[in-house]
């Protein structure tokens, strides 16, 4: 039987593995077509920022579902960030 803790923990990746792989398709898609006009530099500064800050609270709060998580993110939305600046 699954202690309360557990579902809460489950809870955190599955959310966590939904906001990471919504990156996916659009970091394939730049690597498609090599086009990033329609992409928002702003928003992927604001997003890489935001994740940053994910990571450090979790490893401040000792949470690994939600460092593990926003590292999976950082990786996809750096990624996005460079093809945008690079294919500008």
């Amino acid at each position: 039987m699954f202690r309360m803790a557990d579902w809460i923990s489950i809870l955190g990746i599955v959310a966590g593995c939904c906001t990471t792989g919504a990156s996916v398709p659009q970091v394939l898609k730049i690597i498609k077509t090599r086009k990033t006009r329609d992409i928002s530099l702003m928003m992927y500064c604001a997003v890489t920022l935001g994740v940053m800050l994910w990571i450090t609270y979790g490893v401040l709060i000792k949470n690994f579902p939600v460092v593990l998580a926003n590292m999976a993110s950082f990786v996809l939305v750096t990624t996005i960030l460079i093809f945008k600046i690079k294919y500008k």
